[in-house]
C-alpha cells in the first residue's frame, strides 16, 4: 500500500509517527501491527482492506501455546501456521506421531532430567497433533523414520508396542505419509542429522528449514540451503520403503518386541 501511494519508508514513518526502523519491522513481519496502526496506515495510504483489520485483531490474541509457557518466536507458532511438514527422524518417533506415554518417557530422560526436573508437559505436543485430523486447517505430514528409531526402547516394551501400533494407525490418515528408512539402506544423506521443513499456505511465505541440537535450535530460510535440504529429503524418500511396505515393516518390529 505504501509503495502504491508512492511514499518512501522515511516519509510514511513520519506520517504514521513511527521511526523508520519501527515501520520497517512492521512491514517485514518482525513486529506486530495493531488495529490502530492498520487503520491509520490505510487512511494515510488511501486504501482500505477489511481483511487487514481482522488479521490485526487475530494477531493481538495470545496463541494457544502461551498457556503452556511456550515462546511466540519458537517452533510451535510457526508450525501452527504451516500447511505441510517434511520430517526426517533418526533416533525417535516424529513429534506429531508420538503417544502420550512415549512423550512422557522422553521428558523423563532428556535434558530436563539432567537438570533435576524429570517432568514435562505432553499437552502442547498433543494439541499440535490435532492438526492431522483438523477439518478446517489440517497439516500434511511426510515423515521418514530411520529403522533405529523403531528399535530404541523408549519407556519400556509396553510403551514402545503401543507407540508402534499408533504409528500404523496414524499412517492410515489422509494427512500422513509415513516411510521407513531400513538399516539395509546403509549410508545416506540423512546421517548428517535430523531436520524438518515447514511449508506455508501463502506463496509469499518462504519455507522454513528447522533442526534442533542439544541446547537449542536453528531456523533457516535461505533458498539455497532449503533447496539442498529438499533435494536430500526427496532422495531419502526414493530409497526408503514405500508407505505400504513401511506399515508392514513397523508391524513386524512390533511383533518382535
Amino acid at each position: 500500500m505504501r509503495e502504491a501511494k508512492g511514499l518512501r519508508l522515511e516519509e510514511a514513518a513520519g506520517l504514521l509517527d513511527k521511526t523508520r526502523s519501527g515501520l520497517h519491522r512492521i512491514e517485514s513481519g518482525t513486529s506486530k501491527a495493531d488495529v490502530h496502526f492498520v487503520r491509520s496506515a490505510m487512511d494515510i495510504y488511501d486504501q482500505y482492506d477489511p481483511d487487514l483489520v481482522d488479521l490485526a485483531r487475530d494477531a493481538a490474541k495470545p496463541g494457544w501455546w502461551r498457556r503452556y509457557g511456550l515462546d511466540d518466536r519458537g517452533f510451535v507458532p510457526m508450525e501452527t501456521e504451516a500447511a505441510t511438514e517434511l520430517e526426517l527422524s533418526l533416533v525417535h518417533i516424529p513429534g506429531l506421531l508420538q503417544t502420550e506415554d512415549y512423550i512422557n518417557a522422553l521428558y523423563a530422560n532428556g535434558m530436563n532430567a539432567l537438570a533435576g526436573n524429570r517432568k514435562g508437559s505432553a499437552a502442547p505436543r498433543l494439541v499440535r497433533q490435532r492438526r492431522l485430523t483438523d477439518e478446517e486447517s489440517p497439516i500434511e505430514l511426510v515423515a521418514i523414520i530411520d529403522e533405529s528409531a523403531l528399535h530404541k526402547n523408549i519407556g519400556g516394551v509396553d510403551v514402545m508396542r503401543e507407540q508402534l501400533r499408533h504409528l500404523v494407525r496414524q499412517a492410515g490418515l489422509p494427512t500422513v505419509t509415513l516411510q521407513v528408512l531400513p538399516n539395509s539402506q546403509g549410508a545416506h544423506p540423512g546421517l548428517e542429522g535430523e531436520f524438518l521443513i515447514l511449508g506455508f499456505p501463502e506463496d509469499e511465505d518462504p519455507d522454513l528449514l528447522y533442526f534442533a541440537y542439544l541446547t537449542g535450535a536453528v531456523h533457516i530460510e535461505k533458498p539455497e540451503e532449503l533447496a539442498k535440504a529438499k533435494l536430500a529429503f526427496e532422495h531419502l524418500r526414493s530409497v526408503a520403503l514405500s508407505p505400504s511396505d513401511s506399515v508392514g515393516f513397523i508391524e513386524e518390529v512390533e511383533r518382535e518386541l
